[in-house]
């Protein structure tokens, strides 16, 4: 049964693929091209979502040439970005609707932290017409190790000059809510890639709330706080 939930934290740091938008087909669609190449698995989208592509690019497809790499993941994000017919990243259920609120009510307490790099964010963000941080974002190219890492959210948290262990983490990969966890977060797991069953299992504890979408998800400005109310599903 739905559970109704109200948290306050001092800030808020989203992921961006999976969580905010969803770019699924012009992944699998770049994998599909990238496998004319390389000795891929046939689960590979599945295997590297929500890692960092320099990471899984070295490691599936062996690239070992720094250039080269560099030149491997533009191409492969210009595939997502513009996949077929044009279509590329779309907004998930809520994503628009809470951003727009936080950028009204506390522009400079949230933020974006993705494993993607900062050319595919600076192309996929506005593509979506969703609202910039205020504070800027952080990306694969402003750490050293991706998630689970906790770097990518600690990041995030000195972004906005905010604790980690005073923010919010919402993620959609079972590697983002360690990452949170391990920076010291609060994490809300949302079920826009993975079914709550796998969440639960594949992140090994270290989410504390679990959410279907973002529809699920409001916030309101209370003592200088964000005020999350949230429509959470049994963690069972």
């Amino acid at each position: 049964m739905e559970q109704a939930t109200r948290i306050r934290v001092g800030a808020i740091l989203f992921d961006l693929d999976g969580t905010l938008i969803d770019s699924t087909p012009g992944v699998v669609y770049a994998w599909d091209e990238f496998r004319k190449q390389y000795d891929l698995p046939s689960n590979v989208a599945h295997l590297t979502h929500g890692r960092r592509l320099k990471d899984t690019l070295r490691e599936y497809c062996r690239i070992t040439d720094e250039t080269e790499l560099e030149k491997e993941i533009m191409r492969f994000e210009l595939l997502v970005v513009n996949q077929r017919g044009g279509l590329g990243p779309q907004v998930l259920n809520g994503a628009q609707k809470l951003l727009n609120e936080l950028s009204e009510i506390a522009p400079d307490k949230w933020t974006i932290v993705t494993s993607a790099s900062r050319f595919y964010a600076s192309h996929a963000i506005p593509k979506c017409s969703l609202p910039l941080p205020q504070q800027g974002y952080v990306t694969a190219d402003d750490v050293t190790e991706g998630k689970p890492k906790p770097g990518p959210y600690i990041a995030g948290a000195a972004t906005l000059g905010i604790p980690p262990g005073k923010c919010l983490v919402i993620e959609d990969a079972p590697s983002g809510l360690k990452a949170g966890r391990a920076a010291g977060a609060r994490t809300l797991a949302v079920c826009t890639s993975h079914q709550s069953q796998i969440l639960l299992r594949e992140a090994d504890g270290s989410l504390d709330y679990i959410v279907q979408d973002l529809e699920a998800v409001s916030v309101s400005l209370v003592d200088n706080q964000i005020e999350v109310s949230l429509t959470t599903i049994p963690q069972n």
